[in-house]
């Protein structure tokens, strides 16, 4: 939003003194006094001293008038008035707000005043309401959005926020950003923002990597055109030690190169108490057209992603999570490009659409993925020169398997005929093995998975 600049007219001058004649009761006021040379009268010596006065009157005025300008200047420029400007562009209006038990507060938007109508190519678009085409064999593993590995086959609620109620018909769910969210970000132009690229485990030095600041357990194929993918992603509450570090799971749709080009679609569950101000696990989605410069946003929090579905909220906390030997859930995200629209699709579970990223975003995904990444992602800040001791995962090494390490399973991508099918050529990436580790498998019950994870710093692990 551009402020109007304040127009560099020159301030009026001071009149002349002889211009302007002092109201008589005032002049009438001062005595006469003596002159050596012909009487003057108290009203010949008053005028222009009372003009005088005048004229510094209004000059006075008009510094007064300055002054307050400028500290309305400075006020807006303020980050509180910045914040303020910015929850105003992020924040749409509600036909209904529930209050979640975390803390959060769901506003149900109606469809049409959604953040991607915000964008210029959007302005008259017509809502795609389904998509044209779902892939064969989409969930057949599954039945539920979030599955639980208790054997009591009860579906556990998917979001936190539904505690509180729904939004109805005709709208979609949207966190509400609220001023601290904004105030705790390094730069309010970059809120909602990623700092750093997906990982390239082909041609990346690790040690560059390591410096970046973000360290990778993941799965990964290429060398085919891709035109979507497939998860079961095992969920868990990893501990964060910094404030601006976190912990995620999800799968990359990318296209282009790793340089400036990078076209990536992600989603899946992250721990961020930098983006979110807590440690809820939470569902996520992320963009980018240009390697996460200026294109592209977490959510909902920019123009782009349509969502078309009133029971899911990006951005909100996922419940109930995986213990350690106790029960596990999973939730099932697909993500593929309609071959009719050319739209890319994000289906959460086997009853949530939630909505679709318009082909026209992006360059590379506007044909199709040249990657596919599944797995998890850290930020280690270093502090000190020591490892960040934030978890991946569960925070336990793979060689601990189910119940104790995190998992992907039933990982598959979409074909050019929009069939689901097994990955070929999995491969597998980590930075530092001894702090975070993946192993991959396959059998008849998971498909092709993998057990990913680890507690970072530790003796291994200095």
């Amino acid at each position: 939003m551009k402020l109007r600049e304040r127009e560099n007219d020159e301030p009026p001058k001071n009149p002349a003194p002889t211009s302007i004649a002092p109201p008589p009761r005032i002049v009438s006021n001062f005595p006469n006094r003596p002159s050596g040379g012909g009487g003057v009268t108290g009203g010949e010596r008053g005028e222009p001293h009372m003009a005088t006065a005048r004229g510094g009157g209004v000059g006075c005025l008009l510094v007064v008038v300055v002054a307050v300008a400028c500290l309305s200047c400075a006020a807006a420029r303020s980050p509180a008035a910045r914040a303020h400007r910015h929850l105003k562009r992020l924040n749409k209006p509600a036909v209904k707000s529930i209050e979640s038990p975390d803390g959060d507060i769901i506003d149900c938007v109606h469809i049409s005043h959604q953040p991607a109508f915000d964008h210029p190519f959007l302005k008259n678009h017509t809502i795609q309401m389904r998509p044209n085409y779902h892939p064969d064999g989409l969930y057949d593993e599954s039945k539920s959005a979030a599955t639980s590995s208790n054997g009591a086959g009860e579906k556990p609620m998917v979001q936190l926020w539904h505690q509180g109620g729904r939004c109805p018909e005709d709208t979609i769910p949207i966190r509400r950003t609220k001023r601290d969210d904004l105030l705790r970000a390094s730069s309010m132009r970059r809120y909602g923002k990623k700092r750093h690229p997906a990982p390239n485990p082909m041609s990346v030095d690790p040690n560059l990597l390591n410096e970046g600041g973000h360290q990778h357990a993941i799965a990964y194929v290429q060398g085919e055109k891709y035109y979507g993918a497939k998860a079961t992603i095992n969920v868990w509450a990893p501990k964060i030690e910094q404030p601006n570090e976190f912990s995620l799971s999800q799968l990359w749709i990318l296209g282009g190169s790793f340089g400036e080009d990078l076209n990536s679609i992600e989603a899946g569950w992250q721990v961020s108490p930098d983006l979110y101000g807590d440690n809820n696990t939470r569902l996520f989605t992320y963009w980018t057209s240009d390697a996460y410069q200026a294109t592209g946003c977490y959510n909902v929090l920019c123009a782009g992603f349509v969502q078309i579905n009133s029971e899911i909220a990006m951005g909100a906390s996922i419940f109930p999570i995986s213990s350690y030997s106790g029960s596990q859930y999973d939730i099932s995200i697909m993500i593929w490009k309609d071959p009719k629209e050319g739209n890319w699709w994000m289906q959460f579970g086997k009853d949530y659409v939630l909505g679709y990223w318009p082909s026209f975003l992006f360059s590379y995904l506007g044909d199709s993925a040249s990657m596919i990444e599944w797995g998890g992602e850290v930020v280690n800040s270093q502090l000190d020169g020591v490892h960040t001791s934030t978890q991946m995962g569960s925070g336990h090494f793979p060689e601990e398997g189910f119940s104790k390490s995190s998992y992907f399973k039933n990982i598959q991508v979409v074909d050019s005929t929009n069939n689901l099918k097994a990955p070929k050529g999995v491969g597998t990436f980590t930075e530092q093995s001894n702090c975070y580790d993946v192993q991959n498998g396959n059998n008849a019950d998971w498909g092709t998975y993998f057990y990913y994870g680890g507690p970072g710093r530790s003796s291994n692990c200095p």
